[in-house]
């Protein structure tokens, strides 16, 4: 496979430049196109001959919307086809705030949730950071933006895979998607989503970045989170609480948990009454989710009856609280699915 050129920063882009016997001025103007979502024969700013040699070594646009769903509520889903066969997904969700784009950062997933559709079949490779950021400028350019008036203005890891666990390439990502000749999208309005592994968690505070960090928690209880999170084996709930509190510490923002209401399972007045015990007095905000159902998984949401009362659980205990609204459910919008799909129709792995 051909280097992606959207992996670079514009330092290492100048030192590429260098090589090539180019100016740095070259390698501003193709970090910006790339950006852009242009190809090279786009790039018309650039030498014919350049932009030859630069199409021969080099990938430009890693990631290529190949089917694209849209629900009734507005919300957008791709799959977008890599340069070696395999496929990821992304959503897009209007807000009156702004535009948010959810971004896979693996194909496939190693942990194997009980509830998502990522982990079916294991994890097939990381995703490097110019595939990662290559779903926005593809999502950017089909929906018409550009630098200036882009149409996504934050970010979510949230998709396929466990970002935490692709660490070198999404650190890199932050890091482009934020720099000031490209997207230049504050990372105040990015947040990324892990299942809880430790190590990683403090490995990422102490980066220092102003992240919103988001953690699957699913239940105040080790012994049932396990069931459903097998990285739970590992990592206990106090440790990850502990964690948090070092990256609320080290950043000064507060750490957000997502919990999915799962009908019978993790939604009763029980387990509400834990949480509040558990999170009662800390930084934090919870995110309430009903489940949006796999049908290779055994489990179903919620009732909206017991996810107001589980909400109205944890408000009356003093915890920060909200229940996301329901978006995509009509296009299969939970992590995994439109993949697999593709999988079953034996299109790609």
């Amino acid at each position: 496979m051909k280097d992606v050129l959207l992996d670079c920063s514009e330092e290492e882009l100048k030192g590429i430049f260098a090589q090539l016997g180019q100016p740095a001025y070259r390698a501003s103007q193709v970090f910006s196109a790339l950006h852009n979502n242009l190809s090279f024969e786009e790039m018309s700013n650039l030498p014919k001959a350049l932009r030859a040699e630069l199409s021969e070594r080099y990938f430009a646009s890693p990631a290529k919307i190949i089917e694209t769903l849209e629900s009734a509520d507005g919300t957008k889903k791709y799959l977008f086809a890599l340069q070696d066969g395999n496929v990821v997904e992304g959503v897009l969700m209007r807000y009156k705030y702004g535009n948010t784009q959810c971004v896979s950062t693996q194909v496939g997933c190693r942990m194997n949730c009980a509830f998502c559709a990522s982990g079916l079949h294991g994890l097939v490779r990381n995703l490097t950071a110019g595939e990662i950021l290559g779903q926005i400028t593809a999502v950017n350019a089909a929906e018409g933006g550009n630098i200036q008036t882009r149409k996504v203005t934050n970010v979510v890891l949230m998709g396929s895979g466990e970002p935490l666990d692709n660490y070198d390439n999404v650190i890199r990502f932050l890091n482009n998607l934020s720099a000031k000749g490209g997207l230049n999208v504050s990372l105040r309005n990015v947040s990324l989503s892990t299942c809880g592994l430790v190590d990683r968690m403090e490995r990422f505070a102490e980066e220092k970045l102003p992240v919103n960090l988001t953690i699957s928690l699913h239940s105040p209880f080790d012994e049932e989170r396990k069931k459903i999170m097998p990285v739970a084996k590992k990592y206990g709930i106090k440790e990850i609480l502990k964690a948090c509190e070092r990256y609320f510490s080290l950043t000064g923002r507060r750490f957000i948990f997502e919990y999915v209401l799962i009908a019978g399972e993790n939604d009763t007045k029980r387990h509400a009454d834990a949480l509040v015990a558990l999170l009662k007095g800390k930084p934090c905000h919870v995110n309430l989710i009903r489940l949006n159902e796999v049908k290779e998984r055994d489990l179903r949401a919620a009732t909206d009856k017991s996810a107001y009362s589980f909400l109205g659980l944890l408000e009356k205990g003093g915890l920060s609280a909200t229940l996301r609204r329901r978006m995509g459910a009509d296009i299969d919008g939970a992590c995994g699915q439109l993949r697999q799909k593709y999988i079953e129709n034996g299109e790609s792995l």
